[in-house]
């Protein structure tokens, strides 16, 4: 088994980010340097993209697999007796859930951003069906195509696009090419384990974009903290508010990190 990627600054309490997409760090340097001036942030890369090229074939992603490879980095770098925070977005806010369902023993506490997990919306079937099209629409015409398809099923558009034609050109190898083809459909189709989370329901907070109202990713925020008895923060921007606007998500997401659980 080879060891998991991370990268460390800053001092202090330990907080461990779990990007989004394919795991990339890219983009995410204004939020890490902010929450690195009172934290030690460890940024999680589950597949090394930050190092390079991949140099292989590429598999579909498990949620699982990216949740015990961050509660293996967690053991490296936390003291002993210590727990750490986590902030997990998009993709990476399923694992963050999963890593506190499977692993809490090890956490303090849990901000999931904008985790697009369907099967808990009551129109499941329905975004299942999105997903797998994005999908396929990826393998047989590449990423741009899959992308116009995803966007708008995120934003619950009407979806006019032309039939599926092979074309080859699918730039698989490219991070967004990763997570259209490996990571998108096994993350947002994996259903969180409700049962564990909601004894841990004090130690979680779902993130939902002030930008993304009625939209897929706040949908299941809305939903998730409603299941589970969590609280639900609003942050600044959309489904990438913590790219758009890194200051001021950095610092709602540093003092909803620290304060109690609605139910403490």
């Amino acid at each position: 088994m080879s060891e998991p990627h991370y990268d460390i600054c800053g001092s202090g309490p330990v907080l461990l980010i779990i990007p989004g997409g394919a795991g990339h760090p890219m983009g995410l340097e204004g939020v890490t340097e902010r929450l690195a001036e009172r934290l030690t942030v460890v940024t999680y890369d589950p597949m090394g993209l930050s190092r390079g090229p991949l140099g292989g074939p590429v598999g579909d992603q498990r949620v699982e697999v990216w949740s015990d490879n961050a509660h293996r980095v967690l053991e490296a770098v936390l003291p002993d007796g210590e727990s750490a925070y986590v902030f997990g977005t998009s993709s990476g806010g399923i694992v963050a859930l999963d890593l506190l369902a499977r692993h809490p023993e090890r956490l303090r506490r849990v901000v999931a951003h904008e985790p697009p997990s369907v099967e808990v919306l009551p129109d499941a079937a329905r975004q299942r069906a999105m997903i797998g099209e994005v999908h396929d629409i990826c393998r047989a015409e590449g990423v741009g195509p899959a992308l116009e398809r995803l966007t708008a099923g995120l934003e619950d558009r009407t979806w006019e696009g032309r039939p599926l034609q092979k074309t080859g050109e699918t730039a698989m190898d490219t991070p967004i090419g990763i997570f259209l083809a490996h990571v998108l459909r096994p993350f947002a189709t994996h259903a969180p384990d409700l049962d564990a989370l909601k004894p841990l329901s004090t130690r979680l907070a779902l993130g939902a974009g002030q930008d993304s109202r009625g939209q897929l990713p706040r949908r299941t925020a809305e939903v998730l903290a409603d299941l589970v008895g969590a609280d639900l923060v609003e942050f600044p921007g959309g489904h990438l508010g913590c790219l758009e606007h890194p200051v001021a998500f950095a610092d709602l997401l540093a003092r909803t990190l620290t304060r109690p659980g609605r139910a403490e």
